[in-house]
């Protein structure tokens, strides 16, 4: 009874190790594009649009505070890879404040928008908020205004 009930827990630690594995390999962050309302954009692995903020500098985000709950940054735990239409010698990724990787294409750090519910929605194209225009990113890395 003793080795029947050690050899299940073994095969279950083994199910739950190659499961987490799986999850991993599916989980990792990538960049794509696709067609939309403003032409051609980038969009995350999960088809969601991505914004950039015109505050922010070059390789630095200016978006943190009660602006990064509303355009939460694109965190990752390595750059992404690149998608269909994404140039990957663009993809990079910039330290935030509170130490997590924000992913950036062409030097500037990507969000994404908590009103945006569906794939492939874009609902606050050139908005102006927190002192700054949000603006969905084209493959060439060029705002679109």
């Amino acid at each position: 009874m003793r080795v029947l009930a050690t050899s299940v827990v073994a095969a279950l630690a083994f199910l739950v190790a190659s499961a987490g594995s799986a999850l991993g390999a599916t989980r990792s962050p990538s960049l794509t594009v696709h067609d939309s309302a403003y032409g051609r954009i980038l969009f995350d692995g999960r088809s969601y649009a991505l914004y950039a903020f015109t505050r922010d500098d070059r390789g630095r985000s200016n978006c943190g505070g009660a602006c990064a709950r509303r355009w939460p940054p694109y965190i990752v735990k390595r750059a992404p890879s690149a998608g269909g239409g994404v140039t990957a010698s663009r993809i990079g990724t910039i330290r935030r404040a509170d130490g997590s990787l924000q992913a950036t294409y062409a030097g500037k750090p990507l969000y994404r928008y908590v009103g945006d519910r569906r794939p492939l929605q874009v609902l606050c194209q050139n908005v102006r908020e927190f002192g700054g225009l949000w603006l969905v990113v084209r493959p060439s890395g060029r705002l679109v205004r």
